[in-house]
C-alpha cells in the first residue's frame, strides 16, 4: 500500500508538472500571437512618425502644389523692384491722365470717350489694385503672405478689372467699325445713356466672372502659401472663353471689315482735274459762246464733284485711321494676352485641378507681359488722337487754362490746310 501510495504520489506531482508545463506554453503561444497581432501596427505607427514629420517640414519649406518659393538675392531684389515699380507708376500716370482729360476738357467729353474713359479706368484699377499685391509676391519669391481670404478678393479683382479692359477694347472695336459703316445713322443713336448703359454692361459681365469662385462652384487654390484662380476644367474653359478668346473673335472680325471698308473706298476714290481748254483757236461768235457755257457747265460740275471729293476725302481718311488704330490695338492686344491665355487654359489639362506646375518665373512674365497691356493702351490712343495728344501736352506743362481754345484753334488749323489742298490725291 506504501508503495503505491508513493507511486500515485508521484503520478500525481509528474502530470501535475506536465499540465504546468502545458499551461506555459498556451500561455506563451497567446502572448506570441497578441504580439504577432500588434506588432505591426506598433511597426506602422513607429513608422508613420517620422514619414508624418517628414511631410510637415516640406509643408513648411514647400507647397502642396509643388511651386518652390524662390529666394532672390538683394541684387535680383532690387532689380526686379525697379522694373515692377516702374511699370506701375507708369501705368497709373497714363491712364490718370486719359481720365483726368476727358473729364476736364470740354471736347473730349463726347459718348464716343465713354468707352476709352472706362478703358482707362480698368488699367488703372489694375495698376492700383492688383500690381502692387502682385510686385510684393515676386519680389518675396511668389510666397502669399495677405491670407486666404484677401486672396479670394484679389483673385477677383484682378479677374475682374483684366477682364472689363479687354472686353472695352472689344467694344471700341464695334464702336469705330459702325462709325465708319453708318456715319449718318449711328452717332445720331450714340447717346450719353446709351454707352454709359453699355459701359455698365460692360462691368457686370466681368464682374460675372468672378463670381463662381466666390459661391462655391470652382474654390480658388490657396494653402497659406500659393494663391492661384480656380484650376476647375469647366471654370477655365468658361472664364477664358468670355475673358479672351470671344473678345479678340470679335476684335478680328471687326478689324478685318474696316480694313476692307477702307480699301474698297480707296479703289472707288477718284479725283478728276480741271477741265482743259481746246487747243483750236477759231474766232467764229457762235462757236465761241458754245463753247463758253459749255465751260461753265464743266466748271459747275466740276465745284460740285470736287465738295464731293472733299467729303470722300474726310471719310476715307477717316476709315484708314480707324483701320490702322484697330490693328495696332489688336496687334499689341494679342502680343500681351494671348501667350497668357494659352498657358492658363492648358494647365489643369497638363497640371491638374488642385495645383500649378508650371515653373513660376514662366508664369510671372505671361502675367506681366498681360499687365502691360494696361501700360500702352493710353499711349496708343494718344497717338492716333491729336485732341488727346494735345491735352497730353498741355497737362504735362501745367498750361490747365484754355486748353478747349486750343484744341478748337487745332481742328480750325485742320480744316483750312483741307480746303486749301483741293487737289489732294490719294
Amino acid at each position: 500500500m506504501s508503495i503505491l501510495m508513493c507511486f500515485n504520489g508521484i503520478f500525481l506531482s509528474v502530470n501535475m508538472r506536465a499540465y504546468m508545463k502545458e499551461e506555459r506554453v498556451k500561455e506563451l503561444s497567446t502572448t506570441s500571437m497578441i504580439s504577432e497581432t500588434l506588432d505591426p501596427r506598433l511597426s506602422m505607427v513607429q513608422d508613420a512618425t517620422p514619414t508624418t514629420l517628414q511631410t510637415s517640414n516640406v509643408m513648411e519649406n514647400d507647397t502642396r502644389c509643388g511651386e518652390q518659393i524662390l529666394r532672390h538675392g538683394s541684387v535680383e531684389k532690387v532689380l526686379i523692384g525697379a522694373i515692377l515699380t516702374m511699370l506701375t507708376f507708369l501705368t497709373i500716370c497714363g491712364n490718370l491722365l486719359v481720365v483726368i482729360s476727358v473729364c476736364f476738357v470740354k471736347k473730349l467729353r463726347q459718348p464716343s470717350n465713354y468707352l476709352i474713359v472706362s478703358l482707362a479706368v480698368a488699367d488703372l484699377s489694375v495698376a492700383v489694385a492688383v500690381m502692387p499685391f502682385v510686385s510684393i509676391t515676386d519680389l518675396i519669391g511668389g510666397q502669399w503672405i495677405f491670407g486666404q481670404v484677401f486672396c479670394n478678393v484679389f483673385i477677383a479683382m484682378d479677374v475682374m478689372c483684366c477682364t472689363a479692359s479687354i472686353m472695352t477694347l472689344c467694344v471700341i472695336s464695334i464702336d469705330r467699325y459702325l462709325g465708319i459703316t453708318k456715319p449718318l445713322t449711328y452717332p445720331v443713336r450714340q447717346s450719353g445713356w446709351c454707352m454709359a448703359k453699355i459701359v455698365l454692361s460692360v462691368w457686370l459681365l466681368s464682374a460675372s466672372i468672378t463670381l463662381p469662385p466666390l459661391f462655391g462652384w470652382a474654390q480658388n487654390v490657396n494653402d497659406g502659401k500659393v494663391c492661384l484662380i480656380s484650376q476647375d476644367f469647366g471654370y477655365t474653359i468658361y472664364s477664358t472663353a468670355v475673358a479672351f478668346y470671344i473678345p479678340i473673335s470679335v476684335m478680328l472680325i471687326m478689324y478685318y471689315k474696316i480694313y476692307r471698308a477702307a480699301k474698297v473706298s480707296a479703289a472707288k476714290h477718284t479725283i478728276s482735274g480741271f477741265p482743259r481748254a481746246e487747243e483750236d483757236d477759231s474766232v467764229d461768235c457762235v462757236t465761241a459762246a458754245l463753247k463758253l457755257q459749255r465751260e461753265v457747265e464743266e466748271c459747275a460740275s466740276f465745284s460740285r464733284l470736287l465738295r464731293n471729293d472733299r467729303k470722300n476725302i474726310s471719310i476715307f481718311k477717316r476709315e484708314q485711321k480707324a483701320a490702322t488704330t484697330l490693328g495696332i490695338v489688336v496687334g499689341a492686344f494679342s502680343v500681351c494676352w494671348l501667350p497668357f491665355f494659352l498657358l492658363s487654359t492648358a494647365r489643369p489639362f497638363i497640371c491638374g485641378v488642385q495645383c500649378s506646375c508650371i515653373p513660376f518665373w514662366v508664369e510671372r512674365t505671361l502675367l506681366w507681359l498681360g499687365y502691360a497691356n494696361s501700360l500702352i493702351n493710353p499711349f496708343i490712343y494718344a497717338f492716333f488722337n491729336r485732341d488727346l495728344r494735345t491735352t497730353y501736352r498741355n497737362l504735362l506743362r501745367c498750361k490747365y487754362r484754355n486748353i478747349n481754345r486750343k484744341l478748337s484753334a487745332a481742328s480750325m488749323q485742320e480744316a483750312l490746310k483741307l480746303a486749301e489742298r483741293p487737289d489732294l490725291v490719294l
